[in-house]
């Protein structure tokens, strides 16, 4: 019902299901989406290729936002025998990150060999990639006490050259934060969290209890439908809004809000380099 109202303000609509379906339906689905995407000011669009198989490319989600784009590598889409291979070239292949989604593989206690074969090559080029790992909740074929960050930890240790990327967290906000406070090759977001989650501020407060806001990354994890784009880029600047007032000096707001929105993952994702 939030989103309905967020999106009736937008479309200029009335404030119900049936309305905002019917303007949806009555647009061209090129323009509808390129209208949500712009709509969010986004300056990078990072796209996980690996899912949906017969979804927009990253190259046209870009073009829709009027933005700069960058793909990131799925492990689990690579064929084994190729892996380390793949994975070695992927930074020159233009790649700005690695994904993981052993959370729904069995678990982040025992992550597969694949994985851990692709981390291998991935931390011998000497200039490794951003690894983004899934945890926390999504769909339903996950485990989610399998999907704990904590269980991380051996990996984080293990691989301390390379930079992960904590992805989601709900319900392990906390956990997650707890990582980025302690382990300076660990960041995460709160994708998907937001905007799923009834209190986006709640969840922004536990994430900043202990992590810092350099180890904050504004994400969405929009994925099948625009309107999440939109309504997960309006509630982060919103919830960011109420909560660093609470955290931080009135003059120290808006550079933490540039850093978690843009700049953290700028820099670590190399996007302008």
């Amino acid at each position: 019902m939030r989103a309905m109202r967020e999106l009736a303000d937008l479309f200029g609509c009335k404030p119900t299901e049936d309305t905002v379906h019917a303007y949806r339906l009555a647009t061209d689905p090129a323009e509808y989406a390129s209208r949500l995407l712009r709509a969010t000011s986004t300056d990078w669009l990072l796209v996980d290729v690996g899912f949906p198989e017969d979804g927009t490319t990253w190259d046209e989600l870009g073009e829709l936002a009027g933005c700069a784009a960058r793909p990131i590598l799925r492990v689990e889409s690579l064929e084994r025998e190729h892996v380390r291979d793949l994975v070695a070239n992927a930074r020159s292949s233009g790649f700005a990150a690695l994904k993981t989604i052993a959370a729904y593989r069995g678990g982040l206690a025992r992550v597969q060999d694949v994985v851990v074969a692709a981390l291998e090559a991935n931390e011998e080029t000497g200039d490794p990639l951003p690894v983004q790992v899934h945890t926390g909740f999504g769909d339903s074929d996950l485990f989610l006490p399998h999907a704990d960050p904590g269980y991380l930890k051996p990996l984080i240790e293990r691989f301390r050259q390379t930079p992960f990327v904590l992805l989601h967290c709900y319900p392990f906000v906390r956990e997650a934060g707890w990582l980025a406070h302690v382990y300076g090759n660990v960041w995460f977001d709160l994708s998907l969290t937001l905007p799923h989650v009834a209190r986006p501020e709640e969840m922004v407060r536990q994430a900043l209890e202990l992590a810092p806001v350099s180890k904050l990354l504004y994400a969405s994890d929009a994925a099948r439908t625009p309107e999440l784009y939109y309504v997960a880029a309006k509630w982060w600047r919103e919830a960011l809004a109420t909560v660093l007032p609470e955290l931080l000096p009135a003059d120290e707001c808006e550079s933490a809000g540039r850093q978690i929105l843009r700049e953290n993952a700028v820099a670590l994702y190399r996007l302008e380099s």
